[in-house]
């Protein structure tokens, strides 16, 4: 297990979660009082504190610390949003996304953000921030002045008048108004180009005119430039004074201000000479060993990045679209094979032989985009584990089993995050100490089971862990006390309804708020984010023995291999990985055992399922049959004959789900469109062996 592995997972899911903390703060600062959109951010920023402490960057960790502690505040009703504050946590974020754009370019991630995080402070202290950054104004210029350049005065103006231009400025340097051209570079690690440029020229507008840019402004709005822009101003604004507002826009690099002198706007229109430069002051240019080592650096990489994109990221609703289209095609393909049986022409079969082996090269490209195995996201767990055991002082050895099963692509994005807050969990509140430990007579070192399996049409995820178990009188105490059930109620509750109270929102046992237990955070998200996959997620937990928490995924979509099979006149579909064999048996070999059909099958006793009974399935004769077509079918360990009138064959079929209306159908976990158009429901083999 390779590092790249999940640091690759870690900066592409860095990424995201700042991308939502961005998108959240636009949203939230058109509606401030939206308390739901504080929470969505401090989710994400509380998932991304606890992976980039658990990846050692601890910088990275310690301003997300500090600006959750903002949102924590802002959720709590302790602190109200303004303008102010919002500016100071839009400054974190881009300095987050600096940080994570230097870990993804090879640094650690390591920046100065010292004025940001006292200015956070001060925001949960509920004291001013100007008061302290007055205090700190000229350290704060003079570290601008190193880290971004300062005012340059260039020996010409570098950009192209026309003699409508040259007549605008003359008239307006005439009147006293400054004439400046100035140069601005972007950060190379820029995601929002456009952005940026829009806060310059806001700005620039507030403080003059704008009459010339290069590129055009249409240019600038589409990115098609590098990180460099220049632009013509008129304006009775001093040039530090401009240079000092345009730097505050983030992942502003550099300003270059040359102030332009009315000799060369006297001339003749037509005449090409150059201006005059007027300096404004003297000044000289500097730039600093880090500035000249992080240019040597981004030569040294622009090589190895431009050999690494080998890679393109495609959005999900695109890959739905295709995987949608790709579904018809399987469904024409299935029609095509049953005219062509009928029609038996020898052309038309070759034809449609020929594309049903395209068709099936086709296929596995298609569905190998969309599915990952889960080490993906399993593979950052051991190092996660490792520091969290020492950060507590416990022995922890964490075991992964079935880390090659394969998930969609959106199941994956969304697992990760209910995985750490369910790893996090059992490690910090699951896992006692060594000393607890071993007074109870257990081994000092605790385990925790991260499993993954296929069985039908589900992935199953469970954790398990041999700790402290749930405690039922902690449990209910704190739910009582939080309002979450009533003393009244808890008479009535099994031990399982009183182990998922502890997925509550807000419920939270921990005494005392760390980086690791959270701050009541973390299971409700779990069960939102599971029951919005259409899964579900269930808590077993013996007291001192141990606690495993198992998450039920469905394969939502997909296309699967069946067996269809047939009861009077309905064709069902039994998916293929769910049965072990088919067999014919007489009447003789079904016995009763405990008001149940059974038969013996190699040994172990199965009962039988009778499908017809099962789905009401109305049947024009009642005649008995001396044999029986069974499917056996599997469920972990147990095993089940499933009773069907005939095998019509194996199939791959389209998995489609039955809509809004016809939710939680017994047994049914989908439907699919055969060759000859008729709809064959697909049976889940899971429901039927509880």
């Amino acid at each position: 297990m390779e590092l790249n592995q999940y640091l690759e997972m870690f900066i592409e899911e860095s990424k995201e979660h700042l991308q939502a903390c961005s998108d959240n703060l636009l949203e939230l600062e058109k509606n401030p009082t939206d308390l739901a959109i504080v929470n969505e951010i401090f989710r994400s920023a509380h998932t991304l504190k606890g992976m980039s402490a658990t990846m050692g960057y601890e910088d990275l960790a310690d301003l997300t610390h500090k600006m959750e502690n903002v949102l924590d505040a802002i959720r709590n009703e302790k602190i109200q949003v303004n303008a102010e504050i919002l500016d100071v946590v839009f400054e974190s974020v881009d300095h987050l996304e600096e940080m994570v754009m230097d870990i993804a370019d090879g640094g650690d991630g390591k920046k100065d953000v010292s004025l940001t995080v006292e200015k956070l402070k001060r925001i949960e202290s509920a004291e001013p921030i100007q008061q302290e950054t007055a205090g700190i104004d000229l350290r704060e210029t003079a570290a601008a002045e190193v880290a971004a350049t300062t005012a340059i005065l260039e020996n010409a103006p570098q950009l192209e008048y026309d003699d409508f231009e040259k007549t605008v400025l003359l008239q307006s340097t005439e009147q006293g108004f400054n004439a400046f051209e100035i140069a601005v570079t972007l950060n190379d690690s820029c995601l929002l180009k456009a952005a940026r440029v829009y806060m310059v020229f806001d700005i620039l507008e507030k403080n003059g005119d704008v009459v010339k840019s290069s590129p055009t402004v249409d240019k600038l709005e589409d990115e098609q430039f590098d990180q460099d822009f220049k632009v013509a101003l008129i304006s009775q604004t001093d040039a530090e004074e401009l240079r000092s507002k345009i730097l505050k826009v983030s992942e502003v690099e550099r300003v270059t201000i040359t102030q332009l002198s009315k000799e060369l706007f006297i001339q003749s229109a037509g005449v090409e000479s150059e201006p005059v430069v007027e300096p404004v002051t003297e000044e000289v240019t500097v730039v600093s060993a880090v500035e000249v080592k992080k240019e040597e650096t981004t030569q040294k990489t622009s090589g190895a990045k431009h050999a690494a994109s080998k890679t393109i990221r495609v959005s999900i609703e695109r890959l739905d679209i295709l995987m949608n289209l790709f579904e018809e095609l399987v469904i024409d393909r299935g029609r095509l094979q049953s005219i062509a049986t009928e029609v038996n022409h020898s052309e038309l079969n070759e034809t449609v032989e020929r594309m049903s082996r395209t068709m099936g090269d086709l296929q596995n490209i298609v569905l190998t985009m969309r599915m990952i195995p889960i080490e993906t996201v399993f593979n950052r767990f051991p190092k996660m584990v490792r520091t969290l055991s020492r950060d507590l002082k416990k022995k922890i050895n964490l075991e992964i089993i079935g880390a090659e099963t394969e998930l969609d692509r959106t199941v994956i994005d969304e697992i990760g995050d209910p995985l750490v807050h369910l790893i996090r969990n059992s490690v910090d509140h699951g896992i006692e100490s060594p000393e607890i430990r071993r007074a109870n007579g257990k081994p000092e070192e605790g385990n925790v089971t991260l499993r993954a399996y296929h069985s039908g049409n589900y992935v199953f995820i469970e954790i398990e862990d041999d700790g402290a178990g749930i405690n039922r009188e902690r449990v209910l105490k704190k739910a009582i006390s939080k309002g979450i059930v009533t003393k009244e109620s808890v008479l009535s509750m099994s031990d399982k309804q009183i182990n998922e109270l502890i997925l509550a929102s807000g419920f939270s046992t921990a005494e005392v708020i760390s980086d690791i237990s959270g701050r009541g955070v973390g299971l409700d998200v779990v069960k939102t984010t599971i029951e919005s996959l259409g899964g579900n997620i269930s808590i077993e937990s013996t007291e001192g023995v141990g606690s495993i928490f198992s998450i039920q995924l469905p394969l939502t979509l997909s296309i699967i291999s069946v067996m269809l099979v047939e009861i009077e006149q309905e064709t069902y579909a039994i998916p293929l990985s769910s049965i072990i064999e088919t067999s014919i048996i007489k009447n003789s070999d079904i016995l009763n055992a405990h008001n149940q059909k059974v038969i013996d099958f190699r040994g172990k006793v199965v009962p039988l399922i009778f499908l017809d009974e099962i789905f009401d399935v109305p049947r024009t004769e009642q005649a008995e049959d001396e044999y029986h077509s069974v499917v056996i079918v599997r469920k972990g360990d147990k095993l089940a004959g499933l009773v069907v009138d005939t095998f019509i064959g194996q199939q791959e079929i389209v998995l489609k789900s039955l809509g809004n209306y016809l939710t939680n159908i017994f047994a049914i976990s989908g439907a699919t469109i055969l060759g000859n158009g008729k709809v064959a429901l697909i049976v889940d083999c899971n429901a039927l062996m509880k």
